[in-house]
């Protein structure tokens, strides 16, 4: 008897901390992915799988960049995609953001690196002598742009790369004749194959599927940014250069530098911290699986996955510093 009433203090004990570790813990996470036929949505769904088997049950849902930081702000999903650079804009209140106080999102983790893609028609390109961002902006030819919706990363970085970098906007553009569209993925794929755009602008990682899905269907090229507006909105928003090196895609025959970013998860600050350890934890330790469903979340990295210049969630913080 007395051998058995250890025995059940003991486990007393272990299950008395488990149930003291998960103390405030939701009976479910709501996972805000991106828009449909991008890197986001897949992978969206695979940590959500993850998670779920790992954590604790997730559902994934679509989302944007914006969208998910106010939506997580205000409790409407627990965590989600978005960039780095959003959470600077959101914290300070700008652009997107004017007059909407976000005081309970903060970065999970920087997954990966974000390049911003300006993908236009070769023929497009070859009869107006445009070989830059900066010959189509500063240039008097009516271009058929297109861009991802409102409330994604991809449109905050186009709208602020226009306003930082070039001094313009979608109203000074549209009086030199262009024209915008606010699509997906998959929809200006095909209005870029069909000759319907001349332009095609969104954020993605390094290897997108969908670039390639383009110049597949097309013949095109992906326009270099000048480095003036690539400084101009780094000093606003805290992006950087990348460079799209040549070998990844067809189209690109010498280095392209272009906006960079890091795509990362947005969390609710008031979530608890052994909850918000054990996503860390798990996404670490399934990172090899996860990169089947987009090959991106490799980059994923100690050094790299805290932020600089905005607020990581305690938990975070405490994972990455001492993950190996």
């Amino acid at each position: 008897m007395k051998k058995l009433f250890v025995l059940l203090m003991a486990l007393a004990v272990v299950f008395g901390a488990g149930a003291q570790n998960k103390a405030g813990w939701p009976e479910q996470l709501k996972f805000m992915a991106g828009p449909p036929g991008g890197n986001w949505f897949a992978l969206g769904t695979a940590l959500s799988e993850m998670w779920s088997k790992a954590v604790l049950q997730t559902t994934s849902s679509t989302g944007g960049g914006v969208a998910n930081i106010l939506n997580t702000d205000a409790k409407k999903g627990d965590f989600g995609f978005s960039v780095t650079s959003l959470v600077g804009a959101a914290i300070a209140g700008e652009e997107d953001f004017t007059g909407k106080a976000v005081k309970n999102t903060v970065v999970m983790a920087n997954l990966y690196t974000q390049f911003t893609y300006f993908i236009v028609r070769k023929d497009f390109a070859d009869k107006n002598g445009i070989k830059t961002f900066d010959d189509m902006i500063n240039g008097n030819v009516p271009v058929r742009f297109a861009t991802l919706k409102p409330g994604t990363a991809s449109e905050f970085v186009i709208k602020a790369l226009f306003k930082k970098g070039y001094g313009t906007d979608y109203d000074k553009l549209k009086k030199k004749g262009w024209t915008f569209e606010f699509t997906s993925y998959e929809n200006g794929t095909d209005l870029i194959a069909d000759n319907h755009l001349d332009c095609f602008a969104f954020s993605v990682g390094r290897v997108a599927s969908v670039v390639m899905n383009i110049e597949n269907s097309t013949p095109i090229y992906i326009l270099p940014v000048g480095q003036k507006a690539l400084d101009a909105l780094a000093q606003a928003y805290g992006t950087t250069t990348f460079t799209v090196e040549p070998g990844i895609y067809k189209s690109v025959k010498t280095p392209i530098k272009t906006v960079g970013d890091y795509t990362c998860i947005v969390i609710r600050k008031d979530l608890p911290d052994s909850l918000v350890y054990e996503l860390n934890k798990a996404l670490w330790a399934n990172k090899s699986s996860l990169a089947m469903a987009v090959q991106d979340i490799n980059e994923l990295n100690p050094k790299e996955a805290l932020p600089e210049g905005v607020p990581a969630h305690p938990a975070s913080v405490q994972f990455w510093k001492t993950a190996k």
